[in-house]
């Protein structure tokens, strides 16, 4: 029964986000997927350094929650901005703004931690790599100021 309440409710969600926009959804599961190889990366970190614990791991599950969370806020910002311009008589597409901003820069972050439990697990990293992935970060950042 709660399997698929949580079924239901990751169908609705998808749902949702297709009906926001193509725009977003690509970004979304690029994150989604990034976010899980991150997941799988610590654990991995974290049982090669015999640091494995089940108090961290769910609170890497919330915190990756509460990444979605700040998508759907910039997404919710995005929506009261065009409606608040609209109702005033301005018509400028502003369209995926700050969620697309915000899952870009959640994106480049979890990039960068899948690096360091990669660096974690001895594996040795390009510094070119490790530069470019951080600058695509400070990039975004910028442009978000």
């Amino acid at each position: 029964m709660k399997e698929q309440i949580l079924r239901a409710a990751f169908a609705a969600s998808l749902g949702t986000l297709a009906a926001y926009g193509n725009a977003l959804l690509i970004p979304l599961c690029v994150l989604a997927a990034v976010m899980l190889l991150d997941y799988a990366t610590g654990i991995a970190a974290a049982w090669s350094e015999k640091q494995l614990s089940s108090r961290t791991g769910v609170k890497g599950i919330v915190k990756k929650v509460a990444y979605l969370a700040l998508v759907a806020v910039g997404m919710v910002v995005d929506y009261l901005m065009a409606s608040a311009l609209l109702h005033v008589g301005i018509a400028i597409e502003i369209n995926y703004c700050f969620g697309m901003m915000i899952t870009v820069w959640l994106i480049m972050n979890e990039l960068l931690s899948v690096l360091e439990n990669l660096g974690r697990l001895g594996i040795p990293l390009p510094e070119f790599l490790l530069r470019a992935v951080e600058r695509l970060k400070n990039s975004v950042d910028d442009r978000a100021r």
